[in-house]
């Protein structure tokens, strides 16, 4: 009688948003899956080790003294990496968990050392991670202090969206209004507010799967 064979099991470090460089060096890390939820860096701790995301999201925040309000510095999917910034031996500088089920390896200093002698032209990619968030958070920062809410929320719509045929802008993703709130710094009755006008007016629409549809938002609120 003839048996079927099991199907090869997926290597999760086969994920095409892997560019080669970062795949070389997640295969030289432990892989581990983390639960929606998860705590994979605290901020303040001190360590050595990076994350490469094979599947899933994480998201790297901080929260208010008191704990009632925190604020996304960003989120980040297959192909990216997070924790670079602890390699220097300082304290982790933002938590960062998991939005979803996610996959990820986990390369240690010594291992990334190692990685480095054999393979420097990394070198230069780790840099230009490092300069690219620095400059990001640059421009964070400077929305943060010379921006209303309303233009915050413009620019990070923008940002999550994609193009459409017809003209339109989608965005690629759901969020709350807590977790657009979170990204804005700002309170989610305010991000309700401002959605809340913005549909009424026609100049969004939520889908069904509630994602947002728009062809151009006011020029101000």
């Amino acid at each position: 009688m003839a048996t079927s064979k099991a199907a090869p099991a997926h290597d999760p470090l086969d994920h095409p948003a892997l560019s080669e460089p970062v795949r070389a060096l997640a295969r030289r890390g432990v892989v581990k899956s983390y639960r929606k939820g998860a705590l994979l860096i605290q901020e303040g701790d001190v360590g050595d080790t990076i994350f490469i995301i094979l599947s899933g999201r994480l998201r790297a925040f901080s929260v208010s003294a008191d704990g009632d309000r925190d604020i996304t510095y960003d989120s980040y999917g297959p192909g990216d990496y997070v924790g670079e910034m602890g390699l220097d031996g300082g304290p982790r500088s933002a938590n960062v968990e998991a939005l979803e089920a996610t996959v990820c390896a986990m390369v240690t200093r010594p291992t990334l050392a190692a990685h480095l002698a054999e393979q420097p032209q990394f070198a230069f990619e780790l840099l230009t991670k490092v300069i690219q968030r620095a400059r990001a958070a640059t421009v964070r920062a400077r929305n943060m202090g010379l921006t209303d809410v309303y233009g915050r929320l413009k620019l990070l719509l923008h940002e999550l969206a994609v193009a459409q045929p017809d003209g339109s802008f989608l965005t690629t993703e759901w969020l709350t209004h807590k977790e657009l709130a979170s990204r804005l710094g700002c309170s989610r009755e305010m991000v309700s507010r401002l959605l809340k006008d913005l549909e009424r007016g026609g100049a969004i629409v939520v889908e069904p799967d509630h994602r947002l549809r728009w062809r151009r938002l006011p020029a101000g609120w």
